[in-house]
């Protein structure tokens, strides 16, 4: 076996925020590997964003090191990985396992702690888009905002928007097929409900700012959307 770092092996026993995030987030970008040979169970989280794995490595006391990697015209992939049987096996009781991508099923989350859970799964395979078209007065306009998790499980996706639409009171879509994986995408109305369910009970700065920037950037745009729910998650998120 290699060296044993520090990590609280607790982590994901009790439902915090960062707990509903980092699963969230783990369910979006991370893997398990169990490895016999050498008496290993691992859990490993890849991202483009480093910033929010020092979080998450920060959230679970983990002393493991971050490492990157950067293949010829790509961008910068950190990994951080993590070696524990307790949190594997953990894990394994939220629903996760090994090669996950394509059959992956939702977890159940307790209510309270949904929309931190579907924050961390949308930092990590979710985007949001101002999208803008030519105007007849002015060279662009907005044309609409546009909120979209991916994933390789399409049941995955079909059960987030049950309870999305529980929660957010959001449109059912339909699943569609995307060129990688399934997609469920949400235009202006149900994105800016989005935006109030995913950020709105926050207590802690437990979220990826990119994101969180280009909903405030719409609104900036669009003040006509703007509502006391908004101003108060945007006046918390500028803030931080």
């Amino acid at each position: 076996m290699g060296i044993k770092h520090k990590v609280s092996e607790d982590f994901f026993k009790v439902w915090t925020q960062e707990m509903a995030y980092t699963l969230g987030y783990f369910y979006a970008d991370g893997s398990m590997q169990d490895s016999p040979s050498i008496r290993g169970k691992y859990m490993r989280i890849s991202s483009a964003e480093k910033n929010n794995l020092l979080k998450i490595k920060k959230w679970m006391q983990s002393q493991h090191i971050i490492t990157e990697r950067q293949r010829e015209g790509e961008n910068i992939l950190y990994l951080l990985k993590i070696g524990s049987h307790e949190l594997y096996k953990d894990l394994e009781k939220l629903g996760l396992y090994p090669n996950k991508s394509l059959t992956i099923k939702f977890p159940n989350v307790p209510k309270k702690f949904l929309s931190h859970f579907v924050r961390g799964y949308f930092d990590g395979d979710g985007c949001v888009r101002v999208c803008m078209k030519k105007g007849k007065t002015q060279p662009l306009i907005i044309s609409k905002l546009c909120t979209v998790f991916t994933s390789g499980s399409k049941e995955f996706l079909e059960k987030l928007a049950i309870r999305i639409k529980e929660c957010a009171e959001t449109n059912l879509l339909k699943v569609y097929n995307g060129n990688r994986a399934f997609m469920l995408s949400y235009t202006t109305a149900d994105s800016v409900k989005i935006f109030k369910f995913m950020y709105g009970n926050m207590t802690k700065p437990v979220l990826l700012e990119r994101k969180a920037l280009i909903y405030s950037h719409y609104f900036d745009l669009r003040p006509q959307r703007l509502d006391k729910k908004v101003k108060s998650v945007l006046q918390y998120i500028k803030s931080e």
